[in-house]
Formats: C-alpha cells, structure tokens, sequence
C-alpha cells in the first residue's frame, strides 16, 4: 500500500513538473523581444537558453538592435528570481550561490558588448552603465508578469559592481541586491589600492613579494628568452604593448595578483632559487598573456568601461628604481588598456553620485568581501544608517569569498536579513 502510494505520488509530481514546463515553455514563445533557442534539464530545473533583443541606445531604438545573450533557470512561477548581472561574457549557465539559497528561479545574463551580446557594428559610445542596467531593466519587464515572487540581483567581482548599478539606476526593480567582491572606486586611477597593498598581510610578506620583483627584472637577460618561449607555447602575441613592456607590466602586477587570487606567503621561494623555480612561481601569480593581445581583444569593452566610468588601478615604481628600463620611477603606470589605445573621456560623476547614494539610501544588499584580496580596498564601506549587511571574510581573497565560506554566525546573520526583506524563511 505505502508502495503504490509513494508510486503514484512520484507520477503526480513528475506530472506537475511537466506541466509547469509545458506552460513555461508557451510563455517563453509569447514574450516580445525573446528567442527561445533550447532548454535542457538540471538538478531541481530546467535551463533555457535564450536570446533577448536589445536597443543600442535605449533613448533611441532607431538607433538599432543588438541580441543578448542570456540563460534562464526555471524552479517555479511563484519562486524568488535572481537576475546575475555578468560582468564580461557569459561561457556557460551556472546556478549562483544566492539562487541556491532561496530555492529561487535565475536569469543569467552576460554583459552588453561582451561575449555574443555584440552589435554588428560595435561603437563604444553605447557601452555605459546606463544603457548596460537599461539592459537588465527591460529583461525585468518582460518577466515581471511570469515570475511574481520576489526579485535579487546578484554578480561576482565587476558583475558585483554591475548589480550596484542596477540597484543604482533601477532601485524598484529588484528587493535585494548581494554583489560579491565587488569594488566601487572613487576615481579614475584608485588610491586605496596602494594603501591597501602596502598594508595587507605581514611586513615580512610584503618584502618577499618586493624581493621575487626585483629577483625577477635583475634575472632579465636570463628571464626574458624563457618567457617569450612561455609565450610562444600559449599562442600570445604583443603588438599592442611592446614585450619588454609586457614582461615589467607582469612584474609591476605581481603583487596586485598575488593578494587578489589568494596566493600562499609561505610559497613564495627564496630569490636565490633556480631561475626556473622563481619563473615558475612568477607565472602562476602574474601571467604575462594577460598583457597579450588576445587579452586586450578579449578585454577591450572593459578596458573601455573602466577608463570611462568605473575607474582602475596602477602601479607604484619607487621601489624598483634601477630595475625597471620601460617605466620611470615614481611614476604610476596605468593597468588601463583601452581598445585601439584611444582617448577615453573620464566621467566621474557618475561614480560620486553612486558613492553618496551608497552611504544614505543604499539598502537591502548583501556584501561580500576577502579581506585579504586587493579589490576589497575600494569595498562599499560599512554604514549603521543603512540596512545593509556587510560581510569581509578573513583569509579569503577575490575568488573564494563566498556565501559557502561564511562562518556559522555570519550564515546566520545573512540568512536573518534575507528572510526579514524578502519575508519568507529560508532553509
């Protein structure tokens, strides 16, 4: 009896389930601007891959069109929905950890001019965080009817700073935000990152890693010739930086990446080792194909996004006076590489009236920071006047600072704030 009742409760939620993709499915066909390309099953869902039609300029539709890239993680009609803001192209669906935590439905939705969301003819001057958040906004309006629970907005790192953004320029749209190790700079070139690099960690790591950069650049004439071979072997080319401007750029980087992705102090070998030993440490932390010209190709809507309005960073030379031949000590050269080395405009107002925005009305959001990683320099700060929670995780860095990695205490504080704001208990 208990069997055939198991039995037939399995084949009526197996019925309902299909039901409810059937509908979903002719929903899917009926929204404007949508392409419903394929869909697959997942774990507790179903996948959609989709296309969405976007304005150029959405002040002016004459303008043209271009199709966005996006996926859609269906759990149920009356379930939360997550709009993942990416911040450069989307390679594959995956489900956010924030997704996870509500039991909740997810659009996924890669960056305009990144990836296949490209124009045909591409003009950087439609590539503004205006037009970018405009982009998700009307993705939420075709799917405010279909999806009537609450709605998130979750991104990791520039997706991060994509999610303030939205909440920025669309502060109805969605109920919670939680941007993940995402930075909000001050200005073009962002001083807190020199602050922060000359602090972090111990005194003691912080000259091994100056050592290993002055062990590196002196070992030129021996370094060099091996890490062209490197190169070579990765299919990298420079023409848009010269190599022996390539290779200081990796050096200057060192730090940056070292503290960034989390890299182990204890590791980092005497710079007496074998050449080999120190280039292959050297490598693993500052990649010089990151200074190629397929990383500039790949990057360049970044590059431009972030001379533009985001704001970067550069790199302090005073302590490598005598090594450095392509750079003069005390400068600061630019991590910037706009596309085509043009001139790109900074505007700055933009980022003050964010940064005065996040200290008064900025509520609802999650953030999530390593406090070890060199972006948390330019973290959204912490504000009793918000209601906001703010969680940096010692020991973590830019890409295991997690909702996983929470401690039990700050799991459970998150989990409160999620439950008080969205008004449902999470499990």
């Amino acid at each position: 009896m208990i069997r055939s009742l198991l039995f037939y409760t399995l084949i009526l939620v197996s019925f309902c389930l299909q039901a409810q993709t059937d509908s979903l499915t002719n929903e899917l066909f009926l929204l404007p601007d949508l392409i419903f390309e394929s869909s697959r099953e997942l774990p507790g869902g179903r996948s959609f891959a989709l296309k969405v039609r976007q304005p150029i300029d959405h002040k002016d539709p004459s303008k043209g069109f271009f199709y966005q890239k996006a996926y859609l993680y269906h759990k149920g009609f009356d379930r939360p929905t997550v709009m993942v803001t990416e911040g450069y192209n989307l390679r594959r669906h995956r489900t956010y950890e924030t997704t996870k935590l509500v039991n909740g439905n997810q659009i996924q939705v890669e960056h305009r001019f990144f990836g296949k969301s490209i124009p045909d003819s591409l003009d950087y001057s439609y590539l503004n965080l205006e037009q970018a958040t405009a982009d998700y906004h009307h993705i939420r309006q075709l799917f405010d009817k279909l999806y009537t629970g609450k709605w998130l907005s979750t991104g990791i790192s520039k997706g991060g700073a994509t999610t303030i953004m939205y909440r920025y320029f669309y502060p109805h749209d969605i109920d919670v935000g939680v941007p993940v190790v995402a930075p909000i700079n001050d200005e073009l070139e962002e001083d807190r990152i020199y602050e922060f690099l000359d602090e972090v960690g111990t005194a003691d790591c912080r000259a091994k890693i100056l050592e290993i950069q002055k062990a590196i650049l002196s070992r030129r004439d021996e370094v060099v010739p091996l890490i062209k071979y490197f190169a070579k072997g990765a299919g990298a080319e420079f023409s848009y930086l010269e190599y022996e401007q390539a290779f200081e750029f990796a050096v200057l980087e060192y730090p940056f990446s070292f503290w960034q992705w989390g890299s182990d102090c204890d590791k980092i070998p005497a710079v007496d080792s074998p050449t080999d030993t120190l280039l292959e440490h050297f490598l693993a932390v500052s990649d010089i194909t990151f200074f190629s010209d397929g990383a500039m190709k790949a990057y360049a809507s970044h590059y431009f996004q972030s001379a533009q309005e985001f704001g970067y960073y550069g790199y302090e030379t005073d302590e490598l006076k005598g090594f450095l031949k392509t750079f003069t000590p005390g400068t600061r050269p630019s991590a910037l590489f706009p596309p085509n080395k043009q001139e790109v405009p900074f505007k700055g107002e933009l980022l003050k009236d964010v940064n005065k925005w996040l200290k008064k009305d900025a509520s609802q959001m999650i953030y999530i920071y390593g406090a070890n990683d060199t972006w948390s320099a330019s973290a959204v700060k912490p504000r009793k006047n918000i209601d906001s929670e703010w969680f940096f995780l010692e020991g973590k860095s830019h890409g295991d600072a997690r909702i996983k990695n929470l401690t039990d205490t700050e799991r459970t504080r998150l989990v409160a704030a999620m439950e008080r704001w969205l008004g449902e208990e999470i499990e």
